[in-house]
């Protein structure tokens, strides 16, 4: 592989591809963009963030009687049969989203070709995305497959987004000996997201394609999901020539000339990125490629994007 190397600011770590450091990490912070100006809701400033969900917001505020063209699904109806009269619930939008960083920590994604490890470009995306939160005000959070880490706590600001830098830099340093899988870290998330959050998830492309299609409709419908599928390009544009693998003693060669072997790869790693793009979208996410030679921040145009509603 080769690497990318160069001084950091900490003039003790060297970026060399391979492992993130905390400094390469911190140093994207200009790559998020300045602050975003606080917006104003139909019930005053609502943070730096609106909130994507259908109707006034996300935390109840009251009830009122139902008139012509409000909402059918915001309907208050213990309120309704109590009176006999229809009724319809008002929202306050939250002063503070949350924004959630869920990092997939399979084997597969230490690995790399160009510039960089997979692990290394994730832990890069989502140096970018707690950064980007943190300018728009968001609480941030993080968290991995595990069943015995906790999550990294939500909290605002530089503080918050530092919190989730280091746990990025410990989790991407090297495979953990323990993965639960995607699956299991979603699970994780759904217990701590409210209405109205931002999902970033950081995925091998296969990780994605083993999860059940009826995860995604309600993740969509109450959360702003974004998904950044890590890639190499050995993966998805193998040369017409015969490598060789090695892990530990054992010894491979692949003839990647030949027809058959090469569909073959293309089927275990391109196929999983291809299904992913084509699939998710039409259920409300949102969804890029990011190959370890592109630049981390270049998928920041995801954020802000008006999506798709999901009834």
């Amino acid at each position: 592989m080769r690497g990318a190397r160069g001084p950091l600011e900490d003039g003790t770590a060297m970026a060399n591809g391979i492992q993130p450091t905390l400094a390469e990490l911190v140093a994207l912070r200009g790559s998020a963009g300045g602050r975003r100006n606080a917006r104003q809701g139909r019930y005053g400033v609502s943070g730096h963030a609106l909130s994507p969900l259908r109707g006034r917001g996300m935390e109840y505020a009251e009830s009122r009687d139902y008139v012509a063209g409000d909402d059918a699904r915001h309907i208050d109806w213990r309120l309704t049969a109590r009176t006999g009269r229809a009724h319809t619930k008002l929202f306050q939008a939250e002063r503070e989203r949350l924004t959630l960083i869920v990092a997939d920590t399979v084997p597969s994604m230490y690995f790399g070709t160009r510039v960089r490890f997979k692990s290394v470009q994730a832990a890069r995306a989502g140096a970018v995305a707690a950064w980007a939160a943190s300018r728009d005000g968001d609480r941030i959070a993080a968290l991995r497959g595990s069943v015995r880490e906790a999550p990294i706590a939500p909290a605002s600001g530089a503080r918050g987004a530092l919190r989730v830098l280091d746990a990025l830099v410990r989790w991407y340093a090297q495979a953990p000996a323990e993965d639960a899988g995607v699956a299991v870290a979603l699970d994780h998330a759904q217990r701590l997201l409210r209405p109205g959050s931002r999902l970033v998830l950081l995925a091998d492309p296969r990780s994605i394609a083993m999860l059940p299609e009826q995860r995604w409709p309600a993740l969509a419908q109450h959360h702003e999901v974004i998904v950044l599928l890590f890639t190499d390009p050995l993966e998805t544009a193998p040369p017409r020539a015969a490598l060789p693998f090695s892990s530990g003693d054992h010894r491979v060669e692949l003839d990647l000339a030949s027809a058959a072997q090469r569909q073959r790869w293309l089927r275990e790693f391109a196929t999983p990125a291809e299904a992913a793009l084509a699939a998710l979208p039409s259920r409300g996410i949102r969804v890029q490629t990011l190959a370890t030679d592109a630049p981390s921040e270049s998928w920041l145009p995801l954020l802000g994007r008006a999506r798709p509603l999901v009834a």
